[in-house]
């Protein structure tokens, strides 16, 4: 039987709720690069590399299309991959 608590679901655009567990990929890697400079520089250099090695041993569970879009995006910051990664995710910014 699954349990939900209040944390465990989000409310989309349209009222419906999604499992937090939809969402938590991409905001482990965050949380990882926020956390870990060695992490964050990783990503931002070599994002294949910090995908496949994952944080402390544990694997970002991100969609295919999430993968992607983190892979082609080149940024200097943190910052300025966040903003690319959320325009992408709107449909803003192609992915080859």
């Amino acid at each position: 039987m699954a349990m939900f608590t209040p944390n465990s679901l989000t409310s989309s655009k349209y009222g419906l709720q999604k499992p937090a567990m939809e969402r938590s990929g991409l905001h482990r890697l965050f949380a990882a690069a926020i956390v870990s400079n060695q992490f964050r520089t990783k990503l931002l250099s070599e994002p294949e590399v910090a995908l496949a090695n994952g944080y402390l041993g544990q694997p970002f569970t991100l969609t295919d299309h999430e993968k992607k879009i983190i892979k082609t995006i080149r940024a200097t910051n943190l910052t300025d991959f966040a903003q690319q990664v959320n325009q992408a995710l709107k449909g803003t910014h192609s992915v080859a």
